[in-house]
């Protein structure tokens, strides 16, 4: 399993461009898995539905089952978010995870930047950024710029650039 990451300021286009990239990754035949990090409460589940009954009721974990999939929940109950590589581990039998979010993580990622978000790139600060998705040019950019609609060069890049789960605690410059 190989890890890489987008990261990128609020409204810089991550979600739009994992979901592009995402059907290019299985058309070449990766199997792929996503991990998304909130800043925010979410819910995966509703009132009124028996599992939401059972997290509401105080259990910890709840697991959804049926003939199409499966989902669970865990309830951190006033625990600590899990640490990202802990997280990984509960992922199963995927040759690519892409993490979007997590930006200030030490693991490999591509900066989503877009030029009508007025935010300052990321990339001069963080030394796991192996590549910038842009919508304009950077000259001022150390690490390649690609054009954030060339969905192509986007995933080359990805494929290239993410790394085996295993080596996740080496440094960036080990990488």
């Amino acid at each position: 399993m190989r890890i890489i990451g987008l990261a990128g300021w609020s409204g810089s286009g991550k979600t739009t461009l994992l979901t592009k990239v995402i059907p290019h990754l299985t058309a070449r035949g990766k199997r792929v898995s996503t991990l998304k990090h909130a800043h925010h409460n979410f819910d995966v589940d509703r009132p009124g539905k028996d599992s939401f009954e059972h997290r509401s009721a105080g259990a910890t974990e709840v697991l959804v089952v049926s003939a199409k999939r499966w989902a669970l929940m865990h309830e951190l109950r006033g625990e600590p978010e899990p640490p990202l590589r802990e997280l990984l581990g509960k992922l199963a039998g995927a040759d690519i995870v892409l993490i979007e979010g997590f930006k200030r993580e030490s693991f490999p990622k591509v900066e989503v930047h877009r030029a009508e978000n007025g935010k300052p790139l990321l990339h001069p600060d963080d030394p796991w950024i192996v590549a910038v998705a842009a919508d304009c040019p950077l000259p001022q950019a150390t690490v390649p710029v690609i054009d954030l609609n060339d969905v192509d060069a986007v995933v080359d890049v990805l494929l290239a650039k993410s790394v085996p789960l295993e080596r996740l605690a080496a440094p960036a410059d080990a990488l």
